[in-house]
């Protein structure tokens, strides 16, 4: 029930314009977005990297109301983009929501967008991760990716939400294509005919949609670019111990090489135990957010973990 509530206000525009004038939340915040600025991100990346973590980069926002604001957020994205073209030492990569490059508004409008992104990309020598929003884009999301494909863009994946009922069958298509995918759990509220209700049934989930990810990993051979920026087809994007335990002890089942997974977590979260996996040579990226428009992103980090809300209550009364 709290969790929706906090989804639900993540959403709310009211909600944003309180929360953001309150000097503490930015504080709080800064915990989980690298900063409003891309040279922030940038650091950011720098350190991760110095520590053997790789990273993805994510210019913040999403449900664009304008096509001006779409190419807004295109041109942060270029930049971005740019950014890491012009560092060959930066091990990072791009994360995009597709509301944000106008999916809400108009699919071609969108289309377009996400087409200039992958070509900036490629110019750059990076890839960019989809990612997946809720039910009411998904199929828009994944038609989108595979229209790209079709026009020969390869420097692309996608992610998938293992709460939902249809992630096997869209990850056994996509296997199909060897297609890169981030797995996550979910972290939008979704109706019951959409989404397991159980968090056992979406960790059993999870497991299989890691199985599936690593046996196609191991057939094609697929592993980490040599520079970072292109990653093994599972990303398997948890802070869950018990999910990360089995995903090592499947791996060294079918003989996985560990270059052939990929642990990504989110920034401000379980740096021990990135810096853990990495020690035993898995490969780790961090997911980095930055920019203006934290408060949706910040408002669902809140929905995912009760120790988060007690940090953000514990700085509401440090004023």
């Amino acid at each position: 029930m709290f969790r929706s509530f906090l989804i639900y206000l993540s959403k709310a525009a009211w909600a944003q314009n309180l929360v953001t004038g309150w000097s503490f939340a930015w504080r709080t915040a800064s915990r989980f977005v690298a900063g409003t600025k891309l040279e922030d991100a940038v650091r950011v990346v720098k350190e991760l990297n110095a520590k053997g973590i790789n990273a993805t980069l994510d210019h913040l926002g999403e449900h664009t109301s304008t096509p001006e604001e779409a190419q807004q957020a295109a041109d942060a994205i270029f930049s971005t983009l740019d950014a890491i073209g012009a560092d060959p030492t930066l091990r990072a990569n791009v994360s995009i929501k597709l509301t944000q490059i106008g999916l809400g508004l108009d699919e071609n409008l969108c289309a377009e967008n996400l087409e200039k992104i992958l070509a900036r990309a490629k110019q750059n020598n990076t890839f960019i991760r989809v990612d997946i929003e809720d039910t009411p884009y998904t199929d828009k999301t994944i038609n989108l990716y595979y229209a790209m494909r079709e026009k020969g863009y390869t420097n692309v994946g996608m992610a998938v939400q293992s709460y939902l009922f249809r992630a096997e069958a869209d990850t056994r298509r996509m296997m199909q294509d060897l297609t890169t995918i981030r797995l996550v759990k979910g972290a939008y509220k979704e109706p019951p005919d959409k989404a397991f209700p159980s968090k056992a049934d979406v960790d059993a989930n999870y497991d299989l949609l890691t199985k599936i990810l690593m046996d196609t990993s191991l057939a094609s051979q697929s592993k980490l670019s040599g520079d970072g920026r292109f990653p093994s087809i599972p990303g398997l994007a948890t802070h869950d111990v018990k999910r990360i335990a089995f995903a090592k002890q499947y791996a060294q089942k079918i003989a996985l090489p560990k270059e052939g997974l990929e642990f990504q977590m989110l920034y401000g979260i379980r740096r021990d135990l990135q810096e853990s996996l990495v020690s035993e040579g898995y490969s780790v990226r961090v997911y980095v957010p930055f920019g203006t428009h934290w408060y949706p992103y910040f408002m669902r980090r809140l929905a995912e973990r009760p120790a988060n809300i007690w940090f953000f209550i514990s700085n509401f009364f440090k004023g």
